[in-house]
């Protein structure tokens, strides 16, 4: 099997790459090397790799930024995703697609099932639900959430700098969802294109918590591990108290019953894989 990985140098790009089934050879591109809004050039490189399958890691993850910069955000969430498709359709390739629990507006108060009508709150959301549906229906699409691993830039690595920085941090406390370890996150993805998974599943960690648990849990789990001195202070705020350019969805779980159904088991909780992290970073930096 050969597979193009796009995003390959992001947190979940670069799990994908690691975590590529034995015998794979794996196409890694990132912006760098591959421009997805030059719809030319992308073909040329599907048409000349013939990929057995694209697995697309690609996106405008600035959530705020979006808010004035809804075209740019559309061109790599939405119209990239239409020529990746046309490409892949053109030699018969499968497409997995990554998108976002943004695409709901976290006003339902129990987790959104696949099925459930998307009704986004900003552009981010709106531009990713706008690369579902570029995907098509023959795509495997993936929703997720709060995505964080041992590369690039999280919000668990922000939380570690900011605790060894300051004298406290404060954090959101109602908004509620769940994080998703990037590797397992690309584990997932691989496991459910090759059981021949199509159309719209979830994927995250087990569990829930707002941004403020998941702070605090961070903080007990580094200073276990030594990877922290000292504890401060972690003070709960609310939404309200820090405001941003875009609105986010207060209750985003995701429900994850058929692709648990589909894997033959749930996912790891949400803290059983932040103590993975933890460590990993204690141990590697």
């Amino acid at each position: 099997m050969k597979a193009l990985v796009t995003g390959a140098h992001g947190q979940l790009g670069t799990a994908l790459v690691r975590s590529a089934p034995e015998g794979c050879a794996v196409v890694a591109h990132d912006r760098d090397t591959l421009d997805l809004t030059d719809a030319a050039a992308v073909r040329a490189l599907v048409d000349r790799e013939r990929p057995d399958v694209i697995l697309n890691a690609s996106a405008w993850t600035a959530v705020d930024a979006a808010e004035a910069n809804e075209a740019a955000a559309h061109a790599i969430n939405a119209d990239a995703v239409g020529t990746l498709a046309d490409a892949a359709r053109a030699i018969g390739a499968d497409l997995v697609h990554v998108s976002t629990d943004f695409v709901f507006d976290g006003e339902r108060g129990v987790p959104y099932a696949p099925g459930d009508e998307p009704s986004p709150l900003g552009a981010y959301g709106r531009t990713k639900l706008a690369g579902e549906l570029a995907a098509g229906p023959d795509a495997l699409i993936v929703r997720t959430a709060w995505v964080y691993g041992p590369t690039g830039g999280n919000f668990v690595r922000t939380m570690l700098r900011l605790m060894a920085e300051r004298d406290e941090v404060r954090v959101v406390a109602d908004q509620i969802g769940t994080p998703t370890y990037a590797p397992d996150l690309a584990a997932a993805l691989w496991r459910l294109h090759a059981a021949g998974a199509r159309g719209v599943f979830h994927y995250t960690d087990s569990g829930a918590v707002s941004w403020y648990d998941f702070a605090v849990a961070i903080q007990e789990e580094a200073v276990a591990a030594g990877l922290l001195a000292r504890t401060v202070p972690v003070i709960p705020i609310a939404t309200a108290d820090f405001p941003t350019p875009a609105k986010r969805p207060s209750y985003s779980l995701l429900d994850k019953s058929a692709t648990s159904a589909l894997l033959g088991k749930p996912a790891p909780h949400w803290r059983a894989n932040l103590r993975i992290l933890i460590k990993d970073i204690a141990a590697h930096g």
